[in-house]
């Protein structure tokens, strides 16, 4: 029996007394700086450092923010606007009362215990697209249950080897009411997080004398730890039994078995996952993915960058170009995804619907002039990082306005 089956009745009671002082900070928080400060006084280090670190000397994680800065808007006057303003959007062909959506970022059980499932309550609260990311800590079905089941949700993929393992994940995706999908193509192979690196960072966390010295200074987040069922990235444990349960469905029957062997235990499928990535992966593959996701629903090309990619993404029969740096993680010195929008936006046509800009994940929309700097270069927007960030403060989902 694990200990979070015993703490679990005691949190009602001690909850809420570890989370006083992180409901203080967020009941004082005014902006997206001051959630990311709640959140890192909250959080365990090593969880904390994964969510706000780069790549190399994070000199990309940087210029996503400055970017910002150098911008300027230039405001048309006497328009004549009436209050209520109609703020509403629409991405990958559905309508979102906001000019934004959530981006899919692994691991939201890492952070706060309600999860990706508190993250989905939170957007179908206030009307816009889910994405859920094929490393989350809740699989497909488990954030369909949590919200409306009409309710806009894209799911992200990654380029993975395994053929049967992308398989196993559309077709959570697809028996769970998912009605769009995102291939990532930046990450090939992890980027060089160096804080990761020195933080010790692993998915589950090991129990090492730092890490335990964290936890110790991180009260709240490591009751929610030791509280709740340990955290793995849920969509791939349900593949990796899937595969396991049809490995001795074949050996009963007498049949061979051709999948390769999948770990069952959590970190040794860390471990493979890691392995898994494809940087043999080309258009080629990409246009099979989009044929095996067939008519559910339009499909973005994720960390697009360039305008010649952008093209071929559209005759490979994509139906969005996702611009992103994948929060500045990856590829050390790659441009803010706001400085090449405009570029990308002429190659297609000007087209606007079809522009997304994931800036906010990678730490750069902070404030809402941001949101319009981004829409007036011809983009739709996401929020992946500053989501975390709030979840992360220490919030509930029924109280994420």
């Amino acid at each position: 029996m694990g200990v979070h089956n015993v703490l679990k009745w005691l949190s009602p009671l001690v909850r809420p007394m570890l989370n006083a002082p992180s409901a203080r900070r967020l009941e004082s928080a005014v902006n997206i700086a001051d959630l990311r400060l709640a959140a890192r006084q909250r959080a365990h280090r090593m969880v904390f450092d994964y969510l706000d670190a780069g790549a190399d000397d994070e000199i990309t994680l940087r210029r996503n923010k400055d970017a910002y800065s150098s911008l300027e808007l230039h405001p048309r006057v006497l328009a004549g606007l009436k209050p209520p303003l109609d703020l509403s959007a629409r991405f990958m062909r559905s309508e979102c009362a906001l000019p934004f959506f959530v981006s899919p970022t692994a691991g939201s059980k890492m952070f706060h215990a309600d999860g990706e499932q508190g993250v989905a309550r939170a957007a179908a609260k206030h009307g816009v697209m889910y994405s859920l990311s094929t490393m989350g800590t809740s699989a497909p079905a488990e954030v369909a249950a949590a919200i409306p089941p009409k309710h806009p949700k894209l799911f992200q993929l990654y380029v993975w080897k395994d053929r049967a393992l992308v398989r196993d994940m559309l077709r959570q995706a697809m028996d769970n009411g998912f009605d769009a999908l995102a291939l990532t193509v930046d990450l090939t192979w992890y980027g060089n997080r160096e804080r990761d690196v020195r933080n010790g960072f692993t998915v589950p966390p090991a129990y090492t004398l730092r890490q335990i010295a964290d936890a110790v200074r991180a009260p709240a987040w490591s009751w929610d730890f030791l509280a709740n069922e340990e955290y793995a990235y849920a969509a791939v444990k349900l593949a990796a039994e899937g595969r396991e349960r049809r490995r001795r469905e074949s050996l009963a029957a007498g049949k061979t078995h051709d999948e390769e062997a999948f770990p069952m235990d959590r970190r040794a499928q860390v471990a493979f996952i890691r392995d898994a990535f494809d940087p043999s992966f080309d258009w080629d593959d990409a246009e099979w993915l989009v044929n095996e996701w067939g008519d559910r629903g339009p499909v973005a090309l994720k960390g697009v960058l360039t305008p010649e990619d952008a093209r071929l993404a559209v005759e490979r029969g994509f139906d969005a170009v996702w611009v992103s740096n994948h929060g500045g993680r990856q590829l050390e010195t790659s441009p803010a995804a706001i400085d090449v929008l405009p570029n990308i936006r002429d190659a297609l046509g000007g087209v606007r619907k079809w522009a997304i800009a994931k800036d906010a994940e990678e730490a750069a929309l902070r404030r809402g002039a941001s949101i319009d700097a981004a829409a007036a270069a011809a983009a739709a927007t996401s929020g992946g990082k500053k989501r975390k960030a709030g979840g992360g403060g220490g919030d509930d989902d029924d109280d994420d306005d």
